[in-house]
């Protein structure tokens, strides 16, 4: 009996990771194939739904002060060495709690709450603390965060990973981040000259130097704040590939089935379906479903990957409003090339 491995990322604003893949799965098992779900983040939004836990909420500052009820989750041992909390930032610092932008958000907003949740979640109990760092609204490089776990008697103790998608250095956040962010020209160049005398304090309070880390950038430059805390910086994909046992179980299929809701050249540099590609490169073939693509990805090939976007195939609004059963149906479809 063919076996199939669904391991997407979320289609923004229209399927969680686990919707995409309960629709690739359940159009396989309908056809006699076995399937196993595992739906997959690169340490961005979604990252909770991924790995799972016992899920928590606790009140803490968000990215403009105000207080906010921000999840996170509590898993089992991995690997023996304690429990293993999972933080998403968006859920504390993210964009998405500006719904009414005024325009000095960038400026603004910090990462105190995150801080502040770090502590909580030492409170409860982790003895390592994955942080998600995708969809933040931050570009305070970390300082919110550092002050608030000072404060509060800091973590030592506790093993920090930060997943991120980014290699963008400390310096960078601003220019390269910033305008995603809402920030004007001058509100980057302002945001840029914090950052430089923030790598400044880094060094002297703590003998760090943030400028020399590849991927302190993330976030607003969060995680390269964290990293002067002594928290490591970890590629997203690698690391929550390796919680979720990805390459063995992608070992055990006849075809893996990824997407996104955008194909784009840096899909292939840190984030989901270039990751699944590299893992299953040489054993059995992709199938590749995203909302849309960038039009260099529209021919529907790569090696070892067929790529099918949903907008080139069935328009933008069908794309959008369907998205599980087109998916489901575009799985049906492929898989008889794969194993007739």
């Amino acid at each position: 009996m063919p076996h199939l491995v669904a391991a997407p990322d979320k289609f923004r604003d229209t399927l969680s990771a686990g919707g995409v893949a309960a629709a690739v799965a359940g159009a396989a098992r309908h056809v006699g194939w076995t399937a196993d779900e595992v739906p997959m983040s690169d340490g961005g939004e979604g990252l909770l739904d991924v790995l799972g836990g016992i899920s928590h909420l606790t009140l803490v500052s968000g990215p403009l002060g105000e207080m906010v009820p921000a999840e996170w989750r509590m898993l089992a041992e991995l690997g023996g060495g304690g429990p293993t909390a999972v933080v998403e930032i968006s859920k504390v610092a993210g964009r998405s709690l500006l719904p009414n932008p005024r325009g000095d958000e960038p400026l603004r907003a910090d990462t105190t709450g995150v801080g502040q949740l770090l502590l909580a979640v030492r409170d409860a109990g982790a003895a390592h603390i994955v942080i998600g760092c995708g969809g933040s609204a931050t570009t305070d490089g970390g300082l919110g965060a550092i002050d608030a776990v000072m404060a509060g008697g800091g973590l030592d103790g506790v093993d920090l990973v930060v997943a991120c998608d980014v290699t963008t250095s400390f310096a960078d956040a601003a220019v390269l981040f910033g305008p995603q962010k809402g920030a004007s020209p001058d509100q980057v160049a302002q945001l840029s000259r914090r950052l430089v005398a923030l790598a400044q304090r880094y060094r002297d309070q703590f003998d760090f130097d943030v400028d020399a880390l590849p991927g302190a950038g993330a976030a607003g430059g969060l995680a390269g704040g964290l990293a002067a805390l002594g928290a490591r910086i970890q590629p997203g994909f690698n690391l929550i590939a390796d919680l979720v046992g990805l390459s063995e179980r992608i070992g055990k299929c006849d075809v893996v089935v990824t997407g996104e809701g955008h194909l784009d050249p840096p899909s292939f540099h840190g984030k989901v379906p270039g990751g699944v590609l590299a893992l299953a490169r040489g054993h059995c073939p992709v199938l590749c479903i995203v909302g849309a693509a960038d039009p260099e990805f529209l021919d529907g090939q790569l090696p070892g990957m067929e790529i099918v976007s949903l907008e080139s195939r069935f328009g933008p609004a069908r794309s959008r409003q369907e998205t599980a059963v087109l998916i489901a149906e575009v799985t049906l479809e492929a898989l008889p090339r794969f194993c007739p």
